[in-house]
């Protein structure tokens, strides 16, 4: 009886040594392999395809991105398009809704040091506030495009908006653009710019001119000097106006209820509304 006890404890004494062993070789044992996204994988709103790079330098060369923008991604991925945004000086945030994206995203921003300029959060685009950004990019499909466009509208007149190869609805873009020839698949790009709200009627020194409005496009008429004389040629950028009436070019810059500006060949014009 001796003997089976001694035996007994001896067993478990040597199956708790070799739990311990065990146990220190699960904790020593290399983490499980890092999360790869694969093309196609499907995601909240859409599936996740990559943008070449090829195409990220092309659309931040289109938004004229500088060290004075911020730039938001919508939909940001694996966060190619902040981290090379953030190499040219820019601060850039992207939002995105898988959280083994956002933390890929975040590991290379630190792997290429850009970390303190590239910055990630988990989120909906759909719930998020991005309204300070100055350049918004994404790469979405149309549907989605243009349940953001009212509040992308909204936004500071001047932000510029690029989509990788996809439109918004009616909205014409401003510009589009093919990647070079490293590009294979998805290579196109669209720009808008913001444009300030400039219809109504506005009262000049001696006239009126009447705007309508559809996005950047204008349409109207300028009446001076017991004349009316319809505008042709006529669009917002930003908060630039252009028009042409009476074979005149009238340039000028819309600041809320005021437009102060120049025409072309001499002189100057102001309105106010």
């Amino acid at each position: 009886m001796k003997y089976i006890r001694t035996f007994a404890v001896a067993c478990a004494i040597s199956a708790l040594t070799m739990g311990v062993v065990l146990a220190q070789d699960r904790s020593s044992a290399p983490a499980t392999e890092e999360y790869r996204p694969h093309s196609g994988q499907p995601g909240k709103d859409v599936v996740w395809v990559p943008t070449p790079q090829a195409l990220v330098d092309r659309m931040l060369d289109m938004a004229q991105v500088t060290p004075d923008d911020y730039l938001v991604d919508l939909g940001s991925g694996d966060g190619r398009t902040v981290i090379s945004a953030a190499k040219r000086g820019v601060r850039a945030h992207g939002i995105e809704y898988n959280p083994d994206m956002v933390a890929l995203a975040q590991r290379k921003a630190e792997a290429e040091g850009v970390a303190g300029k590239a910055t990630f959060e988990r989120a909906d685009i759909f719930k998020s506030d991005f309204s300070r950004a100055s350049v918004v990019t994404l790469f979405l499909l149309p549907t989605l495009n243009e349940r953001l466009r009212p509040t992308l509208l909204k936004m500071k007149p001047g932000t510029r908006i690029v989509s990788n190869s996809f439109d918004m609805g009616d909205w014409q873009p401003d510009d589009r653009i093919e990647a070079s020839a490293d590009c294979t698949s998805w290579c196109r790009a669209m720009l808008w710019i913001i444009p300030a709200r400039a219809e109504g009627r506005w009262r000049m020194k001696d006239g009126e001119l009447d705007l309508e409005q559809n996005y950047q496009m204008l349409s109207g008429t300028l009446s001076r000097g017991g004349a009316s004389l319809p505008i042709s040629d006529a669009r917002m950028k930003g908060s630039e106006i252009a028009f042409v009436a009476g074979g005149q070019r009238y340039i000028g810059k819309v600041d809320g209820r005021t437009i102060n500006g120049r025409i072309e060949g001499g002189g100057t014009w102001s309105a106010t509304r």
